[in-house]
C-alpha cells in the first residue's frame, strides 16, 4: 500500500513509517496540517493516517477539506484524544477510522486492513507470478525449488513488479512505490535494488527474470535470465 503519515510528533511519524516500511509498504510522512493536506490531497494514498492536533491545520479539517475536494482516500485519525464527542466530531468529518494513542503495531496493521476491505481492496497474503510467490507478511520470496527473505527495499520493489508481473512498470512508479515521495534516491539507487532482486531470482532459478524498457522502467517477465 502506499501511505501518508501526518504527525507532528517527529519521532513517533519516524516509528510509524519505519514499522509500516518493515512491513513492505511505501509511506510519506508529514509533521504539520497543510503539508499534510497538499500530500493527502492528491489522491494517491490507499490509507492517509492523521493526527487530530497538528500545527497550521487540525485533522479534523484536513479530512473535511478533502472530502469536500472530492478525495476518497480512506482516513484513520490518530490522537490521545479517547473523549466520545471527539470520536463522534472525527467520524462526521468523513474519517473512516479512529485510534487512540497509545496503541500497539498489531492494532496498527489490523486498522488498516480493515480500511482496505471497506474499499474493496482486499490485501492477500501472498502474491503469485509465473513460478514465484511473494509472501506479504514474512517478506519470503519463493519458487519450487527455494527461498529467500527479502530486506524491506526489496521486498517493496518485488511487491511492485510483482502486482504488475508481464506489464511495463515505469521508473517514477517504482521510486514512489518503494522510496515514497518524501525519500531521496537516485537513478543508480533503483539499478542496485533491480541488481539485487535479478540475483535473487537466478539464485531461486525462478522461470522470470526482470527486463529493463530503456526509457521507461522495468518488467517482469517469463523465463530465465540469458
Amino acid at each position: 500500500m502506499n501511505l501518508l503519515i501526518v504527525e507532528d510528533d517527529v519521532r513517533l511519524a519516524s516509528a510509524l513509517a519505519h514499522i509500516l516500511e518493515e512491513a513492505g509498504h511505501a509511506v510519506d510522512t508529514a509533521n504539520d496540517g497543510e503539508t499534510g493536506y497538499a500530500y493527502a490531497s492528491q489522491g494517491k494514498y490507499d490509507v492517509a493516517i492523521l493526527d487530530v492536533m497538528l500545527p497550521k491545520k487540525n485533522g479534523f479539517d484536513i479530512v473535511s477539506d478533502l472530502r469536500r475536494a472530492g478525495i476518497a482516500t480512506p482516513v484513520l485519525m490518530l490522537t490521545a484524544r479517547d473523549a466520545v464527542p471527539d470520536k463522534i466530531r472525527g467520524l462526521d468529518s468523513g474519517a473512516d477510522g479512529y485510534m487512540t494513542k497509545p496503541f500497539s503495531p498489531a492494532e496498527l496493521m489490523a486498522h488498516l486492513r480493515a480500511l482496505t476491505r471497506c474499499q474493496g481492496e482486499v490485501e492477500f497474503e501472498t502474491l503469485r507470478a509465473f513460478n514465484l510467490t511473494l509472501d506479504l507478511t514474512e517478506r519470503e520470496f519463493a519458487s519450487e525449488s527455494s527461498s529467500i527473505h527479502l530486506s524491506a527495499k526489496e521486498f517493496a520493489l518485488a511487491r511492485v513488479l510483482m502486482s504488475n508481473a508481464g506489464k511495463t512498470v515505469p521508473k517514477a512508479t517504482i521510486i514512489d512505490r518503494v522510496w515514497g515521495t518524501t525519500g531521496v534516491t537516485e537513478d543508480n539507487n533503483v539499478e542496485a535494488y533491480v541488481s539485487f532482486l535479478r540475483k535473487k531470482l537466478r539464485f531461486l532459478e525462478a522461470n522470470a527474470h526482470i527486463e529493463t524498457i530503456r526509457g521507461v522502467g522495468y518488467r517482469l517477465a517469463e523465463g530465465r535470465d540469458a
